[in-house]
């Protein structure tokens, strides 16, 4: 418990999955979070579910890929808690999966919005007040695709490689304003996203089974897992740790 007492954590994308299970996992762990998304029902849900057990919480709505919002909801996230300690940069989108040579422009450019100018407006309107906390953290969600490849989601794939030597970039950049610069690379995670894959490949089951495969421990993740790595991250357990990967895929990656 109060692994991170008092820190105020934003957490974009925070309404469903990762970022749902870290909004809570932090507040459990006494951080006061600042639940940001463009899903307005569900994103105050969650904000719900975290006093119910005590925790604080606001939600605010927010779209990463409008500088103007994210610069408004940061500005008015540090008034109501005082001061902004971690950023985690959750908020994503799949996109398209077809062949590069069928992508238009718009398709691209649509996932390259939310999952890489989404992650650089965050951070760069996150840095100023990061630089008033005694030790900030930036966690960037990555993927085992900003590692790895497959045959699929070209934009997805380009937008988490990118994530990853961003993170690095910033990493270097901030280190003398003692705030730390990591990526998260989750393996296929059971959340809405990948299930809403599953149903569209057909059999819900069987695309299960089939993903379950792919990760030597033998099935997908659950939102936990990685929010338990967000957590450490946000701690100051990891106050020796910038501009690193942390995978967490079941194995996915060792093959």
């Amino acid at each position: 418990m109060d692994r991170v007492k008092d820190k105020v954590v934003v957490v974009t994308g925070g309404a469903l999955g990762i970022g749902l299970a870290s909004c809570v996992l932090l507040a459990k762990e006494g951080a006061k979070v600042a639940v940001t998304d463009i899903l307005d029902q569900e994103g105050q849900k969650v904000v719900d579910k975290i006093k119910d057990s005590g925790g604080v919480a606001k939600f605010w709505h927010l779209d990463v890929s409008k500088e103007k919002e994210v610069r408004n909801v940061f500005t008015d996230i540090a008034k109501t808690f005082g001061k902004i300690d971690v950023l985690v940069n959750n908020a994503g989108i799949s996109g398209v999966s077809k062949p590069t040579h069928e992508i238009t422009e718009e398709e691209w450019d649509q996932v390259m919005a939310v999952n890489v100018k989404g992650v650089f407006f965050c951070t760069k309107h996150a840095i100023p007040y990061l630089k008033k906390a005694p030790g900030g953290s930036i966690i960037n969600l990555s993927s085992v695709y900003g590692i790895v490849s497959s045959p699929d989601v070209p934009p997805y794939h380009a937008s988490k490689g990118a994530v990853r030597i961003m993170t690095k970039t910033d990493a270097f950049l901030y280190a003398k304003d003692k705030i730390r610069v990591n990526s998260v690379h989750p393996g296929f995670i059971w959340t809405p996203m990948v299930e809403n894959y599953a149903k569209s490949q057909g059999n819900v089951d069987e695309v299960r089974k089939m993903l379950d495969g792919l990760h030597p421990i033998g099935h997908v993740g659950e939102p936990d897992d990685i929010a338990y790595g967000i957590l450490y991250l946000a701690s100051d357990e990891s106050k020796f740790i910038t501009g690193s990967e942390l995978v967490i895929d079941g194995g996915y990656t060792a093959r």
